[in-house]
């Protein structure tokens, strides 16, 4: 398959000082973004590139084994290019291209999660909210290819489900299942809002499309619920393939084990921090009725919830201004909504939709969940001192000013790069930065932001040792619900989630260590000449890179201004 790409493809600039194999390099890079883009329009339409926007992709089986021995020979020609032939700024983008696809092939080859779970409805689902959800084009246009979309489900439900392999991991089927329960709503509320802007034949045609997809999704979810008999509990990595993933990962030379170090240590120092902040607030009480009181301040309606979270970050992007700590561009727009239905088992606060890197006016999602199961205590999740800290993390300077700025490189391997280390690591660090820089730094919100980086040593704990074979879902969940007080539900599904995330969800803190620990090894290299404004802004252009290349980056950026005064 082809598709047609625009606008056309961008590339690293020229290098002051090329190398004769820099665009040899480039080109292989270019080809494989096309190919992989065609191949998976859902992921295409996400990017902003649109010519595939009626089609899903193929999911079968046959397709996935296709794409990785593309990869093999894609990584033999990358390997092939020489070094010595490239610039420095080259040498960089091919090291990074085989970082990334050294573990894309181990995903595929070795971690093999595709043929132990059914994921059809969650790609189905994000296929649809990518244009339902962004205003890319009139609503008219995104419908006819949700329509397109919506027809194509039969046959690409029938793939994905012919990708099984041996026994299902139940827990993960059971939660395709509950997907299939939750997309259908999603689907019917796409087909009620073509009615305003549709042709009556159009209007039918996107009903009848909902309708089919529907049915073919209940069919989809009692084959689920038929083949849990035969399933397994077996989704654990296993210590000898969970290292070997870390190692490709490229933390800094760290193994799992110091990785777990730094989480426990992690833990007990955010654990002493929440304790001190809770006496703060209140020295007569216990720390869980300080948590208690700091939860319960929370708006009475959701709607007020949602309002509160707008505040929130439209009070931050002004303070990074006023404070001057980082450029923040005057056309990236941010949009605050609801968690879809079908997302709420699997992000149980809030996540995050980077703008589009070829849309003409590209807007950020930010997603907040409601609720987990219809759970009355939810809106104690959405206390006022946690939405301040979460829109910090997720909006300003968090993802969305990160993934704003960082999307701008022209480079189609950074772009394709997959750094949560970097990209989750910036949002922590966007919690610490902005209280030490004096916003929202009362008591309360310091609790919130102590007992957020207790949740995510929980993660490394839990990521390392789930993966290892050595903590079950049940001790996962009783543990996170001891060390971080969130309700049972939302505990659950965060679980849930670190079951088929290996090192994912690790990376979130562990990020934010290693970026702190940046910082500090550049203040302490430039004195006097540090500026947290320019160390924000060099790091936010190369783009969502592993910790590992940031370093690379500025000490080449140091290099290079050293010839410069050298008159070099």
């Amino acid at each position: 398959m082809t598709l047609d790409l625009e606008p056309a493809l961008s590339r690293p600039e020229p290098a002051v000082r090329p190398g004769p194999l820099d665009d040899a390099l480039y080109d292989l890079v270019e080809g494989r973004f096309r190919r992989i883009v065609a191949d998976h329009p859902i992921n295409a339409t996400y990017l902003g590139l649109h010519a595939g926007d009626g089609e899903l992709g193929d999911g079968s089986r046959d397709a996935v084994l296709g794409e990785l021995e593309a990869d093999r020979r894609h990584l033999a020609a990358v390997e092939a290019v020489d070094p010595g032939g490239l610039s420095a700024e080259g040498r960089v983008e091919r090291d990074l291209e085989l970082h990334n696809v050294r573990r894309e092939i181990f995903d595929t080859d070795v971690v093999r999660t595709w043929e132990r779970r059914s994921m059809a409805l969650d790609l189905l689902g994000d296929g649809l909210f990518s244009l339902f959800a962004r205003d890319f084009a009139p609503l008219g246009e995104r419908l006819a290819s949700i329509a397109s979309r919506l027809e194509g489900v039969p046959a690409f439900l029938a793939a994905h489900h012919g990708r099984a392999h041996g026994p299902q991991v139940r827990l993960w089927q059971q939660l395709e299942i509950e997907a299939a329960s939750d997309l259908p709503p999603f689907i019917a509320e796409i087909a009620a809002a073509g009615e305003p802007v549709l042709a009556a034949v159009e209007q039918r045609r996107l009903e009848r499309a909902s309708e089919q997809a529907r049915a073919a999704i209940a069919d989809y979810g009692r084959s689920l619920e038929a083949s849990l008999a035969d399933g397994n509990d077996d989704w654990v990595l296993g210590r000898e393939r969970y290292d070997e993933l870390v190692t490709l990962r490229a933390f800094d030379g760290l193994d799992s084990d110091a990785i777990l170090e730094i989480g426990w240590r992690q833990l007990e120092e955010n654990r002493a921090a929440r304790a001190a902040t809770a006496r703060e607030i209140d020295p007569d009480v216990d720390e869980a009725t300080v948590i208690d009181r700091v939860k319960s301040d929370h708006p009475a309606t959701w709607d007020e919830a949602l309002e509160l979270y707008r505040d929130a970050m439209t009070r931050a992007r002004a303070h990074l201004v006023d404070r001057d700590l980082v450029t923040v561009p005057d056309e990236e727009r941010l949009e605050v909504i609801p968690t879809p239905a079908y997302l709420r088992n699997v992000i149980p606060f809030a996540a995050y939709f980077d703008p589009p890197r070829f849309d003409r006016d590209p807007s950020g999602i930010y997603i907040v969940t409601p609720s987990v199961g219809d759970n009355p205590g939810a809106m104690r999740e959405h206390n006022r001192s946690s939405i301040s800290n979460t829109s910090i993390h997720e909006a300003y300077p968090g993802h969305h000013l990160q993934l704003s700025v960082g999307n701008r490189h022209p480079s189609l391997t950074r772009l394709m790069a997959d750094a949560p280390e970097f990209v989750e690591g910036w949002g922590m660090y966007s919690e610490q930065l902005m209280r030490e820089e004096g916003f929202d730094d009362g008591p309360a919100f310091r609790l919130a932001m102590y007992t957020d980086a207790i949740w995510r040593a929980c993660r490394i704990v839990l990521d390392i040792r789930m993966h290892r074979g050595e903590v079950s879902v049940e001790e996962g969940t009783r543990f996170l619900v001891e060390q971080t007080s969130f309700e049972e539900a939302n505990a659950r599904a965060e679980v849930h989630r670190y079951t088929y995330t290996p090192t994912y969800q690790l990376s979130y803190l562990l990020g934010k260590v290693l970026l702190l620990q940046l910082r500090a090894d550049e203040r302490a290299r430039l004195g006097d000449g540090f500026s947290l404004k320019f160390f924000h802004d060099a790091l936010l252009r190369n783009g969502s890179l592993p910790i590992s290349f940031q370093r690379r980056l500025l000490a080449a950026a140091a290099g290079l201004d050293d010839q410069r005064a050298a008159g070099g």
